[in-house]
């Protein structure tokens, strides 16, 4: 009996996530670590089983967004270094000391706060330093090498006592050649960084982490790897960017799946769903399936989407709705209630890659992972096997979560 209800679920492969550690892995240098990103909950497959099993598979650093994501994996037993890539409230230094997780210190402000507080409780925060050289978001402003001003900022900052800067990294913008199909942009913010490193040097601050190349870079920017690298994306098998297609064997570790939970036929004339946006031109055979915008299924797909139904595609007609959508499944022989549905992946129904089915409603792959609903139970299996599956609203033991 499965540990789930088969209405609407996502497979997530453990041996693919493996596979997929094991070739970044294999292409970075021995002595450079690997800093496995795992926010947004693992981009949306479940942290609580993601998680443990890159760490036992020999992940270095763990990088979240928040001190919540932080706590939850040590909760989870996860041991490594966390990085915390976002803002956390300087009056959480106790929490972050107690809890050994490095927070990311982004300008002199947020540093002389956080040093206060950790002087207050008698702690030593362990920090990164942030350094923006042309994303735009937080960081020490350095876009331009003859600008000492970062220089003297973090300086000022790793002198704070209750700091111990003992990284230092940046984000690059257009690492997956999307805006910069020359790569010049992720160039010169990769020399910018450096630059600022030599002259950190040069007033004898010297940090013993360096990390700068997100998933696109790790794969296509060897030269820039430094003391570490941040994959996130292509740990779970998918592409930074179209620019990326086929050229890596990364294997996606998730497939989401639905069910047919009616049949009908459709006269002519006859309108689907809300707004009436579909009317069937002659007679169809229309399968409902329960899956909707609530589960992680985009509204835009509506009158262009598909689903694969024993290797057929079935295009989704009318507006999907927060909890169903109707698709065509005229010439697909024997439909029937309990039919399972391919979303996107790969399985006995044919292949939807989650590249194109993001495609479909103008999207990316990243999004389309990370916003699988919560009623969505992940199942999860290695080496063949269903070892377990994450429901964040109800468990098999009747439990709600």
């Amino acid at each position: 009996m499965n540990s789930f209800l088969p209405r609407t679920w996502a497979d997530i492969s453990l041996d693919h996530l493996e596979h997929n550690y094991r070739l970044i892995r294999n292409h970075v240098e021995p002595n450079v670590k690997m800093m496995a990103v795992v926010k947004a909950d693992a981009y949306g497959h479940g942290v609580k089983f993601i998680a443990p099993a890159l760490q036992s598979f020999g992940a270095d650093w763990f990088a979240v967004s928040n001190i919540e994501e932080a706590l939850q994996l040590r909760t989870l037993g996860i041991t490594k270094d966390i990085l915390i890539l976002g803002y956390t409230p300087a009056f959480l230094a106790k929490e972050l000391h107690a809890n050994q997780i490095t927070q990311t210190v982004f300008d002199t402000e947020y540093a002389r706060q956080l040093a206060s507080y950790a002087e207050k409780d008698d702690v030593v925060v362990n920090v990164h330093i942030k350094v923006d050289t042309g994303m735009s978001r937080i960081g020490f402003l350095h876009h331009a090498d003859d600008d000492d001003t970062a220089k003297t900022e973090i300086t000022r900052v790793c002198n704070f006592k209750n700091l111990n800067c003992s990284g230092i990294f940046t984000h690059f913008a257009s690492s997956d050649l999307d805006g910069d199909p020359n790569g010049d942009f992720v160039r010169l913010q990769f020399h910018l960084f450096c630059d600022l490193i030599q002259k950190l040097e040069q007033e004898g601050i010297r940090f013993e982490l360096r990390h700068c190349c997100n998933s696109a870079a790790t794969l296509q920017n060897k030269d820039m790897h430094l003391d570490m690298v941040r994959p996130g994306i292509i740990l779970y098998g998918m592409e930074p960017s179209s620019y990326f297609r086929g050229r890596y064997d990364l294997k996606p570790c998730m497939c989401l799946k639905s069910v047919v939970s009616m049949v009908k036929t459709l006269q002519p004339g006859d309108f689907v769903s809300y707004g009436r946006t579909y009317r069937a031109k002659q007679t169809i055979t229309a399968a409902t399936i329960p899956v909707g915008y609530a589960d992680g299924y985009p509204r835009a797909m509506s009158n262009c989407g598909y689903v694969l139904i024993k290797k057929h595609k079935a295009p989704v007609i009318g507006r999907v709705c927060m909890d169903q959508m109707v698709v065509d499944v005229t010439g697909i022989p024997d439909v029937c209630e309990g039919m399972e549905v391919l979303l996107f992946g790969s399985d006995s129904n044919g292949c939807l890659p989650v590249e194109t089915f993001s495609a479909l409603y103008h999207s990316i792959n990243y999004e389309t992972v990370c916003i699988v609903g919560k009623r969505v139970p992940r199942v999860y299996y290695h080496k063949g096997q269903q070892i377990g599956s994450l429901n964040y609203v109800y468990n098999a033991d009747g439990q709600c979560i």
